[in-house]
C-alpha cells in the first residue's frame, strides 16, 4: 500500500462504517486479528477482541444498538514501513460527536493484523 492507496481505503472504511456493512469492514482482516476499543469494553466488557469471527459478532451487536452513525475521515498517516495506518475522523454516534482515530496494521499482503480505536472527548458545536 502506498499513501494514494491508503487515503481510498481510508475513505472506503468511512463509507462501510456509514452503512453500517460489517461484511465490508471485515472484508479485509486476518482471521487472527486482534482488535482494541473502550467501545468494546463498554459493550462485551473486555476492550480486546480476537480473531475475526469475535469481532464480527462483536461489531455486529454494536451496530444493532447505533441508531445513528456518521463517520467523517479528516485525515491519514500511514507509514510504508511498519505497514500502519492511521485515520482520523470525526465519529457521530446516536448524536454523540467525538473525534476519533484508529490505529491498524497490516501485512505486506494488505490483509489487517490489528486495530485499535481511540476516542477523545465530546465535540461540542
Amino acid at each position: 500500500m502506498n499513501r494514494k492507496q491508503a487515503s481510498e481505503f481510508a475513505a472506503k472504511w468511512i463509507e462501510a462504517w456509514n452503512e453500517k456493512d460489517v461484511d465490508a469492514v471485515l472484508r479485509h482482516y486476518d482471521d487472527q486479528a486482534k482488535f482494541i476499543s473502550p467501545k468494546a469494553a463498554a459493550l462485551v466488557g473486555n476492550p480486546v477482541i480476537e480473531g475475526k469471527d469475535a469481532l464480527s459478532q462483536y461489531w455486529r451487536l454494536a451496530a444493532q444498538k447505533i441508531e445513528k452513525i456518521e463517520f467523517k475521515l479528516d485525515h491519514v498517516v500511514w507509514d510504508s514501513d511498519t505497514c500502519e495506518l492511521i485515520v482520523f475522523y470525526e465519529a457521530n454516534l446516536n448524536g454523540v460527536r467525538t473525534r476519533a482515530c484508529e490505529l491498524m496494521k497490516f501485512d505486506t499482503s494488505g490483509r489487517q493484523l490489528s486495530g485499535e480505536a481511540m476516542y477523545g472527548a465530546p465535540i461540542i458545536s
